[in-house]
């Protein structure tokens, strides 16, 4: 597993550095997510996603509101407006939330993208876009897990352990889509400076 627990803390430190820093409301709630490792950002997708009751991937201000205020994001209402009306380019009272979470996640070169799907490509043995229990089987080997070695976990329990870091905090259903690991990478990826160092952690990470 890239070393993303000591990742995680230098970003969530880092962001709350940047966050003093500026005023920008955008980049405000997007450090905030950062603040909370690299999964911040999916997690707030997830809680939308769970507020979205008639699937219509569109959020109206007084739910944007809620989801926030669900994800413990403090945000005052002036603020939470700006930003909304910032996404909602049409002004039709409503935003999209992928082109939202799109957004949200931290710019990253196309290199960065491109070695990330390879990571993607290689763990989804199916092709089908999704990465399960049964994809990992054959590439990631869960016998040198300690928790495996000293009889605590099963060999689907590491596996589960492992989708679980790309997977939301709020909604882990042990299926990891490109969308989900794109979102997770992002923020590991904010707290890389350089292309050639994040490229050469993913292939070592992945035996890319």
């Amino acid at each position: 597993m890239p070393g993303t627990a000591r990742h995680d803390r230098e970003m969530a430190i880092q962001a709350k550095r940047n966050l003093s820093k500026t005023t920008d409301p955008v980049e405000r709630l997007r450090l905030k997510c950062l603040a909370r490792g690299s999964a911040g950002i999916k997690g707030l997708g997830k809680v939308f996603q769970i507020m979205d009751d008639d699937n219509s991937r569109t959020l109206d201000f007084k739910e944007f509101v809620k989801g926030l205020n669900d994800y413990a994001m403090m945000i005052d209402k002036e603020e939470a407006q700006e930003i909304f009306r910032i996404f909602d380019k049409d002004g039709s009272g409503t935003i999209d939330f992928d082109e939202f979470l799109v957004t949200l996640r931290p710019p990253m070169s196309n290199a960065r993208k491109e070695i990330i799907m390879q990571a993607f490509r290689k763990l989804d043995k199916t092709g089908d876009g999704v990465i399960t229990i049964e994809d990992l089987r054959g590439v990631y080997n869960a016998k040198h897990h300690p928790k495996y070695q000293n009889g605590d976990w099963t060999e689907d329990q590491v596996f589960r352990a492992f989708l679980d870091n790309f997977d939301s905090p709020y909604d882990k259903d042990g299926k990891v889509t490109t969308e989900e690991f794109m979102n997770y990478y992002a923020g590991v990826s904010a707290s890389i400076d350089t292309d050639v160092y994040f490229i050469i952690m993913m292939k070592n990470a992945w035996k890319l």
